[in-house]
């Protein structure tokens, strides 16, 4: 079953409750900055457990001292849905670094 895209107001208002969160195109991208190159690979593994428990799996790419975390709804075309701000919101929940 498709998930539904959310419309333009819908976006606008998901971004202003996330923080540090930007859109990028149709996705959902946040970099965040990390001490180590370990603390990394560990803030990874954080957001693919939540991820994972809400069954919505971001792209992320691993740097040095650094991960991008994208979001995006592949079965709403790609587009941004629900789920993605739930994503969003759940990995700034970890608290984990400040970026």
């Amino acid at each position: 079953m498709a998930t539904t895209a959310l419309n333009e107001a819908e976006i606008i208002e998901g971004l202003a409750r996330l923080k540090n969160w930007e859109r990028q195109g149709n996705k959902l991208v946040k970099l965040f900055k990390l001490d180590t190159y370990m603390a990394g690979l560990a803030f990874a593994a954080a957001v693919g457990t939540v991820a994972e428990g809400l069954n919505h799996h971001p792209d992320m790419m691993i740097g040095y001292k650094k991960v991008t975390v994208e979001l995006t709804t592949h079965d709403a075309g790609n587009q941004l849905s629900a789920k993605d701000f739930a994503v969003a919101t759940a990995i700034d929940a970890l608290n984990y670094p400040k970026s």
